[in-house]
């Protein structure tokens, strides 16, 4: 709800009492969102680690930490997260992670890697659904 009027603020303080409560891969995640509305990107990317820790399958905060690097201009250091991002066993979107190597790939020049995971995306594509219906 506090996402939907852009009232960040309120939303951190509501994820950092849930989270308080019953710390999730989940909430720390939804934290790092707002935090990162609110140009705290740093504190984003703890959540992100916190996430991690808490459920390592989660694809989620990876790619989340792959966007942040390649803003802040570390593209290389975001090609790892990303990597891991497209292997986690509970993501279900897997297109995000393979959009944004590309993105790595074409700022580097590497326009053929950057095809090549265009094509990883599509045939993951029937994988993203059999794991939406699992959940």
């Amino acid at each position: 709800m506090f996402h939907i009027r852009g009232d960040f603020e309120a939303a951190v303080v509501l994820f950092r009492r849930l989270i308080a409560v019953h710390p999730t891969a989940e909430g720390h995640t939804f934290l790092r969102w707002s935090l990162s509305k609110l140009g705290k990107i740093q504190e984003a990317l703890s959540e992100c680690k916190k996430a991690i820790a808490i459920d390592p399958e989660f694809g989620n905060p990876y790619n989340e930490i792959g966007v942040y690097l390649i803003d802040l201009g570390r593209p290389d250091e975001a090609v790892p997260w990303l990597e891991k991002a497209t292997k986690a066993k509970r993501y279900c979107f897997y297109q995000f992670a393979h959009f944004n190597l590309g993105r790595v790939l074409l700022d580097a020049r590497q326009a053929g890697s950057c095809t090549h995971r265009i094509s990883e995306d599509s045939a993951a594509r029937p994988r993203l659904c059999a794991r939406q219906d699992g959940y």
